[in-house]
């Protein structure tokens, strides 16, 4: 099975070992993304009075995809010396390749 996808993020490890995360997304939800404006952050943004309101508002980000990607992301993680084999950066396209292998015998 062949995909293609788009790196929409590249993260470094949370923990500091030396591979790093690569999100991806279909082409189709990255223009999606990119079409959508963005809200302007004037008047309208809301202070939290307290913890629970503040925790409310998180889910409600976080049920949408992490940190305000879309929720149909798939994440690699890559060791350092392949990312830097790969030269990835945010907005590229890449074709992931699955395939099962066939065991033969028992």
């Amino acid at each position: 099975m062949k995909k293609e996808y788009v790196v929409v993020r590249i993260d470094a490890s949370p923990d500091g070992a030396p591979y790093v995360v690569i999100s991806l997304t279909s082409p189709k939800d990255f223009k999606e993304q990119n079409q959508q404006q963005l809200p302007s952050f004037g008047s309208n943004v809301a202070g939290f009075t307290n913890m629970d309101d503040m925790v409310k508002g998180l889910n409600k980000m976080m049920s949408g995809g992490v940190f305000g990607m879309p929720g149909g992301v798939t994440s690699l993680k890559l060791e350092m010396r392949e990312y830097k084999d790969l030269g990835l950066s945010v907005g590229d396209r890449v074709v992931l390749e699955m395939t099962k292998p066939e065991t033969l015998g028992i």
